[in-house]
């Protein structure tokens, strides 16, 4: 029965590929929109993710995320020092400036303005710094004026120029000398990522009366991160969360505060209906079309159950044959752009894909419904007619 119902399937090319195209569509955006949708998101933790040495954050109580910190006071380092359980707690500057190209843009003309992000991390130990350089050395941080560069905002400052030591910005009116480029996580905006020592970092933000956003925090081996960020908050009445909170936290900014999740959410609900709307009418007229046979069947002997059969076999293997192709072009999207700068980090999830075969699963079984509901209330009369 089985060869029987995929004979029946593929005998009529033209509803066939209707069937397939429909599934492979629905698929191919519900899959490719919930990608971008969670690889955009983990673009607004990129900072947090890039600081692996720490396992606590510290921060103001009113800071709700990565971009809005309040200043701390200085002295409120030595406060978290001091709490039990803490190894070590260093600063760390993070905030939004305006640099200017000193030698000029692609297209030649000094003075023009980019939006950058600057961190600035401890002196001492560089605790915050990307562990991957792809050009320079980590030791000329230490010189006077210097900055290490993301490759991506290296690209975004100066487009089509190698990669090249040296290049010099104004931050605040005071100079910049990249020494070194670095692999770090994509921002939510593709700005450039500066990191220098946070000595260097005052002087380039401009003047506040505090500039120290946030303190990272080590904890000691063996003691815990949740129990450790209450008693930091007890006793400096600052906010601690641990890493991956701090992840979530800004994360929920984005989805409460946005519109991009209600946007996507709509595409990827257009995918559904749509899927359902091609795949249900082509396989129910192709139903339709087939009912003498199906007549047939019935007055040979043939078993309602067994006809249910033949129906789920047909839907099912469009249904892999739909899936299977939409995974595959999001994937070729996906590995296609790898190198595009400003969709580097852009992945499909292995989950997604998941979640992609349950919907796809919903889309046939809703599909198959109707048709068999048409094939069970059948005649086997109807052969003669």
């Amino acid at each position: 029965m089985i060869w029987l119902a995929l004979k029946m399937l593929t005998g009529d090319r033209a509803k066939y590929l209707g069937i397939i195209f429909g599934v492979t569509f629905a698929s191919l955006l519900m899959a490719h929109q919930i990608s971008i949708f969670i690889s955009l998101m983990a673009r607004t933790t990129s900072v947090i993710r890039d600081v692996r040495e720490a396992d606590i954050w510290v921060m103001d109580p009113n800071t709700r995320y990565i971009d809005e910190a309040l200043p701390l006071a200085d002295t409120d380092v030595d406060r978290v020092r001091s709490v039990a359980g803490v190894e070590w707690a260093v600063r760390l500057f993070k905030g939004s400036i305006r640099a200017r190209l000193a030698q000029g843009n692609e297209q030649g003309v000094k003075g023009d303005f980019r939006q950058v992000i600057l961190i600035g991390v401890d002196d001492n130990s560089l605790i915050g710094l990307p562990r991957t350089l792809v050009m320079g050395d980590i030791a000329d941080l230490k010189k006077p004026d210097a900055v290490i560069v993301d490759t991506i905002g290296y690209n975004y400052l100066w487009p089509g120029q190698p990669f090249r030591l040296g290049q010099v910005l104004e931050m605040n009116d005071c100079r910049a000398v990249v020494v070194g480029i670095c692999e770090a996580n994509p921002p939510f905006l593709s700005n450039a990522i500066f990191y220098t020592r946070y000595s260097n970092a005052l002087n380039f933000a401009p003047p506040e009366r505090r500039l120290l956003t946030f303190l990272v925090v080590k904890a000691q081996e063996g003691v815990n991160h949740n129990d450790l960020c209450q008693r930091i908050q007890q006793q400096t009445r600052l906010k601690a969360v641990t890493q991956e909170a701090f992840c979530w936290e800004t994360i929920q900014f984005y989805l409460s505060s946005t519109g991009i999740p209600v946007n996507f959410g709509i595409t990827v609900m257009l995918g559904f209906v749509v899927g359902v709307a091609i795949a249900g009418q082509t396989f129910y007229l192709f139903t339709l079309e087939n009912l003498k046979q199906f007549g047939a069947l019935k007055a040979m002997g043939l078993s309602n159950l067994r006809i249910i059969g033949m129906i789920l076999t047909q839907g099912f293997t469009v249904g892999c044959i739909g899936y299977g192709l939409g995974m595959g072009l999001a994937a070729i999207f996906f590995e296609g752009t790898g190198g595009v700068p400003a969709l580097k980090g852009f992945h499909m999830y292995w989950e997604i894909m998941l979640i992609a075969a349950g919907a796809v699963t919903v889309i046939v079984v809703l599909a198959s419904l109707l048709s068999i509901r048409k094939v069970l209330f059948l005649e086997p009369a109807v052969v003669f007619r």
